[in-house]
């Protein structure tokens, strides 16, 4: 398949194939029901998909959430998927960065994750011990929560990041 990848916001019409791609991109995790409800919230989420010509390709999602203790706007980075035949390509780099530059202008200060640091710290995320994560995450998994600010000059924030319910699910935080 060839052509021109663009990033634009999902649709509901989106929903099926999005949901397709990340049982293909991670087929030992269920991500699929976590995937559905932010969907279906629009109130709480930044929703991108990088298409070639008719198919979605990639998926990222953006949660909104607050700090507990400070006023800093903040977003959780993910899920974020690629079709295994379109990895390794950039799709996901530029998917990421497009949601970073829609969230600043959009006045989010901070993003976190909790991903693979080899992955993210190219996108300019590193390991953050200030904003604790909304469960406590296995001792080995310490460096891959991380946080991005996206406000040049901001104070970081400290806190308990507080996550909309669809993230209160101990299992989407423990191996």
């Amino acid at each position: 398949m060839s052509g021109v990848p663009e990033i634009r916001e999902s649709t509901a019409a989106d929903s099926a194939e999005i949901e397709s791609i990340y049982p293909q991109a991670f087929p030992d995790e269920d991500l699929v029901s976590l995937v559905h409800s932010l969907l279906e919230d629009e109130a709480v989420r930044l929703s991108l998909v990088t298409t070639i010509g008719e198919q979605i390709v990639g998926h990222v999602m953006f949660t909104y959430c607050g700090i507990d203790g400070s006023d800093t706007r903040a977003a959780l980075l993910g899920p974020l998927a690629v079709r295994p035949d379109h990895q390794r390509q950039g799709i996901g780099s530029a998917i990421v960065q497009d949601g970073l530059r829609r969230l600043k202008g959009a006045g989010v200060a901070m993003v976190l994750v909790l991903g693979d640091p080899a992955y993210y710290s190219r996108l300019g995320f590193t390991a953050d011990d200030n904003v604790l994560p909304p469960y406590e995450l296995p001792d080995d998994w310490a460096g891959a929560w991380q946080s991005q600010c996206l406000v040049t000059g901001a104070a970081r924030a400290a806190g308990k990041l507080l996550v909309p319910v669809q993230w209160r699910q101990v299992a989407l935080w423990a191996p």
